[in-house]
């Protein structure tokens, strides 16, 4: 899907170097996936910290995705 956007240059050139990315739409693709998948990562790790879910794990490894975040 092809959309118009404005963004600061400066963000879509710090994107295109932490991705590894040499043109800007796999850039920002890349960087919106991440986006994403950490945002659902956050959202599983709330609910098993809260006992919103069955999930078996211990603390240790708990706290290990916890830090992958950071």
């Amino acid at each position: 899907m092809r959309i118009t956007i404005e963004i600061d240059e400066n963000k879509i050139e710090e994107i295109v170097k932490e991705t590894g990315q040499k043109k800007k739409s796999p850039a920002l693709a890349q960087a919106l996936d991440e986006f994403l998948e950490n945002r659902k990562k956050k959202e599983f790790l709330s609910k098993v910290m809260s006992g919103g879910t069955d999930y078996a794990a211990s603390n240790d490894e708990l706290e290990d995705y916890s830090n992958l975040e950071r």
